[in-house]
């Protein structure tokens, strides 16, 4: 048995030890920090980076030395065995032209063994518009694929069963409306709504934010978000009612430490928002989850990762009181920077996202998608997609990385880093409450205006060669640039979603649409659960515009205000 004299010679020891240490590190600084010959160098957030990490960085640290895997506060990572147990689902963000082509696209992926769907909706789709509408011209499938109503969603998933693929779906405003489409369309393969895996990602909050693909205001879009996580809860359990997105903010510009700051506080907004519904935190807390993008800064993403988990899991357990370790975990979906890939020499972007893959990995996400290197042109070409599939198996199958979970935990730097962010994050957090909360902070234009702020500063770091980019301000060639196969949406897809659309306004039952339309406007007046009457559109093969007219006429429509 170890004597209290015992233990306070150890920690004696321990002292005298880092005191040694202290010393040394000064001298090495002295000697050799002073006369470096680069630049001082910085994360791609512009936080500096000292050239020397010890465990003098870590004496005020929680640190990791006695967590792990499976284990609160989960910054090792949220499943005991890691990659052992399963590896992360290997998604490819699919979808352009008309339904038919990206069914065939997603066949194509499965059987080159992708093991979850990821859909791309186009721009008219995105706001609600079906393809037939004046606002839709010109864009109808270009940027994604085109669903305009429960007969596009058939189509898109026709000879895929729904109860034995994970599907996610990145589409906010309208994403209620589009869930019920795929319930609707399970329905019609016979498979009921408990049994569906995958996620809508509805984060509205990020799209006043960050990506602007909006319809309604905000307090009645918040109010369909938990009327969603009401209904999935008795009748979709397996079902991720919303991706709370870092990915946009990060995109607009944000910073490592922005992203993780507003993503959270936007998290904690959606849970504050269900308990004061009335639900219990642990009855849609273990279906929340997260999607980040996962930038240049090797290190600086991983720790970004770790930090997410920590974070959520203290607050989740201290602040909102759930008592299900699920509702601790945080469970997210990573894709690589779609910001970083060049036009210029765009087979660099291979290299850029496969290092980028190996950071989201490495900090342990569930889920992956690896953008293509003709991305930054158009759409993905096929064997782009393909290539970027190939990454995923290569470092799943081939490097050894899944062996072990979390290999850099214990890193003096990753360690510091984590723990620096999640100090950064929390200062953030602060600033949030002090201006009135998140969607205060949306209606004033602040959370706009530092994403903004960071955007710019970016930008003018590139542009004055401060911050290089392989291919676009240094290493730069002459020689003419490479060509490679680029994938073009032309007319055609408009063409046929407007005969399709024709075709079945007049085959359905046109008196019963405006029934369910009408009951849908009747439970949005109201504090009814909407999410009934619009799946009964859904099945009666309502538009998506229909519905989403419908809503408007009760919630009316979002304007941006000006900020700037």
């Amino acid at each position: 048995m170890t004597t209290v004299r015992e233990l306070e010679d150890v920690v004696r020891q321990q002292q005298q030890e880092l005191d040694t240490l202290r010393q040394e590190v000064a001298r090495w600084r002295e000697q050799y920090d002073a006369g470096r010959t680069r630049d001082i160098a910085y994360t791609n957030s512009a936080q500096e980076v000292p050239p020397l990490f010890t465990a003098l960085d870590l004496e005020n640290s929680a640190g990791t030395a006695f967590e792990t895997p499976g284990a609160w506060p989960f910054t090792r990572g949220i499943h005991p065995t890691g990659y052992r147990g399963k590896l992360w689902t290997m998604r490819q963000f699919a979808g352009f032209g008309t339904a038919r082509e990206t069914n065939q696209r997603y066949k194509f992926l499965l059987s080159q063994g992708q093991t979850g769907l990821s859909v791309a909706f186009d721009f008219p789709t995105l706001m609600g518009y079906d393809s037939d509408h004046p606002r839709s011209e010109g864009e109808v499938g270009k940027c994604g694929v085109a669903i305009s109503s429960l007969a596009d969603m058939e189509t898109l998933f026709e000879g895929i069963p729904l109860d034995k693929v994970s599907t996610s779906m990145t589409i906010n405003g309208p994403a209620i409306i589009l869930l019920c489409f795929y319930i609707a369309a399970a329905e019609k393969q016979g498979v009921d709504a408990a049994k569906l895996q995958g996620t809508v990602q509805n984060d509205i909050l990020k799209e006043y934010m960050a990506q602007h693909a909006w319809c309604f205001p905000i307090e009645p879009a918040l109010r369909l978000i938990v009327d969603g996580f009401e209904w999935c809860a008795q009748h979709a359990p397996n079902w991720n009612t919303i991706s709370i997105s870092g990915y946009h903010i990060r995109e607009a510009g944000s910073t490592a430490a922005q992203e993780l700051a507003f993503t959270l506080a936007d998290g904690f907004t959606y849970v504050e928002r269900g308990i004061a519904r009335g639900l219990d935190v642990d009855e849609f807390a273990p279906r929340l989850s997260f999607f980040w993008d996962i930038h240049n800064d090797f290190f600086e993403e991983i720790a970004k990762l770790r930090a997410a988990r920590r974070i959520w899991a203290r607050h989740l357990r201290e602040r909102y009181g759930a008592r299900n370790p699920r509702s601790w975990m945080m469970r997210f979906h990573s894709q690589t920077a779609g910001v970083t890939l060049t036009a210029q020499q765009p087979m660099n972007n291979v290299v850029r996202v496969a290092y980028q893959a190996l950071a989201a990995v490495l900090g342990g996400t569930q889920s992956l998608h690896t953008n293509s290197m003709d991305e930054t042109l158009s759409l993905p070409t096929e064997g782009a997609v393909q290539v970027a599939l190939r990454t995923q198996q290569i470092l799943a199958f081939e490097t050894g990385v899944p062996n072990v979970m979390d290999p850099l935990g214990g890193s003096y730097y990753v360690e510091a880093l984590t723990d620096q962010l999640e100090r950064e994050a929390e200062q953030l957090f602060t600033q949030i409450d002090e201006i009135g909360g998140v969607v205060k902070g949306l209606e004033d234009g602040w959370f706009q205006k530092r994403i903004a702020e960071s955007a710019a500063r970016q930008q003018w770091e590139i542009e004055q060669h401060r911050k290089l980019v392989v291919g676009v301000n240094e290493f730069v060639t002459e020689e003419p640039e490479l060509t490679i196969p680029i994938l073009r949406i032309g007319q055609q897809a408009e063409d046929e979603q407007r005969v399709k659309m024709a075709a079945l306004r007049a085959s359905r039952d046109n008196a019963r649409c405006l029934q369910n339309l009408e009951a849908l406007r009747t439970a949005a007046r109201g504090t009814e659960n909407v999410v009934p009457h619009i799946l009964e559109c859904a099945r009666s093969y309502c538009t998506l515009y229909e519905i989403r007219a419908a809503l408007e006429d009760v919630f009316g429509a979002y304007r941006e205000p000006v900020f700037f």
